[in-house]
């Protein structure tokens, strides 16, 4: 009988992964079994899964403790329409590219009356901050910390719209965006004039989008887009010094730690959306 051949490093991610799924369990993950690559391409076909419209997202799945209450006997605790469970209140936070989850993780107790989302492209990062969300929630069963943030696997470059209304968020966060450098692959930088019009669609009035890099030509980049776009006007220096989400952005995020570690420089830019002009 010949011995088996051990385990690839594939496999023995897979099997973590899967025990892992063990329901109430508080084991934090480990990133070593989540590995992927930094960046992917959001041009690509990534077989997601999408709402056709936000009303039609069933937000109940990743917000258990935010369902609406059934306020009487004989109302429907369904929506008639889509048969989907709505949210006491609706997400008002966004983290576009969120990694690792390590600025929503620290956002929690920061805005504890707000529902965040992160929304990442990459499979085994969007399943290692899943993974996370349900063990720091079972760790804190009793305080009933971390229940208001999710986090879905999302192209928000080609499907923003999907997932949120009109006005729906007060903070939209950019962190550390890939920058991609070469000049032919500026069209899939997270900041253009055509996404930021999709930002100032899903934005509330008086909303604020936070970017940072470590990458002084992307920074330069998206002020460039950002104030070139009649929705958006720049934040000024000394109140985006004295934002307590600005201060998290920059220490808690991995990338943030990553150039922190390497003594790196952070370019910090905010943009308030403001009202729309009034029809002529």
């Amino acid at each position: 009988m010949t011995d088996q051949p051990p385990p690839s490093k594939r496999q023995k991610r897979e099997d973590y992964r899967k025990a892992h799924k063990v329901e109430g369990s508080a084991a934090l993950p480990q990133k070593k079994f989540y590995r992927q690559r930094a960046h992917a391409n959001p041009f690509s076909d990534h077989q997601l899964t999408y709402p056709a419209s936000p009303e039609m997202m069933n937000w109940a799945l990743h917000y258990p403790a935010y369902i609406a209450p059934q306020t009487g006997l004989n109302e429907p605790i369904d929506h008639p329409e889509t048969g989907i469970r709505p949210l006491s209140r609706d997400i008002t936070v966004a983290d576009i590219g969120c990694g690792f989850g390590g600025l929503l993780v620290a956002l929690t107790p920061k805005l504890p009356d707000e529902l965040l989302l992160g929304m990442e492209i990459r499979t085994q990062v969007t399943e290692f901050v899943q993974d996370r969300i349900k063990a720091l929630r079972n760790q804190n069963a009793d305080s009933g910390l971390y229940q208001n943030i999710a986090c879905v696997r999302a192209n928000t470059m080609k499907f923003l719209p999907n997932f949120f209304k009109k006005g729906q968020l007060s903070k939209i966060f950019l962190c550390f965006p890939d920058p991609h450098f070469k000049a032919r692959k500026h069209k899939a930088r997270i900041v253009s004039l055509t996404l930021n019009s999709e930002y100032a669609f899903a934005m509330k009035p008086g909303g604020v989008i936070y970017t940072i890099t470590d990458v002084e030509d992307l920074h330069k980049w998206m002020v460039k887009h950002l104030e070139e776009h009649p929705s958006f006007l720049r934040v000024g220096k000394g109140e985006e010094a004295e934002d307590e989400c600005v201060k998290t952005m920059m220490v808690e995020t991995e990338e943030g730690k990553k150039v922190e570690r390497n003594k790196g420089e952070k370019f910090v830019a905010c943009f308030r959306r403001l009202e729309d002009p009034p029809w002529p």
